[in-house]
């Protein structure tokens, strides 16, 4: 049961775990994009973090849409739509009551609402390199699990150093974008990295 403690608990997690990372944000952005990922972040994390208590004070699906709304309206660029899409579709599908397998149809159908609103898919060096993997260790199970979860978070943003941006502003760069990371999956990894902390007795 995530009742509104734990639902409070995780927001406040994922929002201070990403602006307390703003300025590496910031610095990965200023590589191979316009270098405001980790100031937006911060302004949309700041935003629900003001909000806390009335988003914490809903059902589990509607203070995840509640972020979700936040961070379409507070965050600039492209990863406002993105993210906010991300939470908004989530939002759409859990409830208080959940377990793993929701959790996987929930990410699913998340995934695939930040491909079609990013027009991007898995290999373009974007967050969604770090979803994906990320949704297959959901898939297992085992005592193991919240450890893989992190694990696999932070190997897949690495993953999209040497890898030549194909979608957003680093596509530009062409070959230029290879030997960095990309924020957006650095910014999953940290959200996914809270998750687990906040949620490894539901896992």
């Amino acid at each position: 049961m995530i009742d509104r403690q734990t639902r409070k608990r995780l927001l406040k997690t994922v929002a201070n775990r990403v602006i307390a990372c703003a300025d590496e944000l910031t610095d990965l952005d200023r590589a191979i994009g316009d270098g405001d990922h980790g100031a937006n972040m911060r302004r949309g994390f700041e935003a629900v973090l003001a909000a806390v208590d009335d988003l914490s004070a809903k059902s589990f699906g509607e203070s995840l849409k509640g972020v979700g709304t936040t961070l379409v309206m507070k965050v600039g660029g492209a990863s406002g739509p993105l993210y906010g899409t991300l939470f908004l579709s989530l939002g759409k599908s859990l409830a208080d009551e959940v377990d793993r397998e929701q959790v996987v149809d929930a990410f699913v159908a998340a995934i695939e609402a930040v491909k079609a609103r990013g027009k991007s898919d898995i290999g373009q060096k974007t967050m969604l390199d770090v979803l994906y993997p990320v949704l297959g260790v959901l898939r297992e199970s085992g005592e193991d699990l919240p450890a893989r979860l992190k694990t696999v978070a932070r190997l897949a943003a690495e993953s999209t150093i040497p890898m030549k941006a194909i979608r957003g502003r680093a596509s530009f760069l062409g070959e230029r974008s290879i030997g960095h990371m990309d924020p957006g999956a650095r910014s999953a990894a940290l959200m996914v990295d809270a998750v687990v902390d906040v949620m490894e007795g539901f896992a």
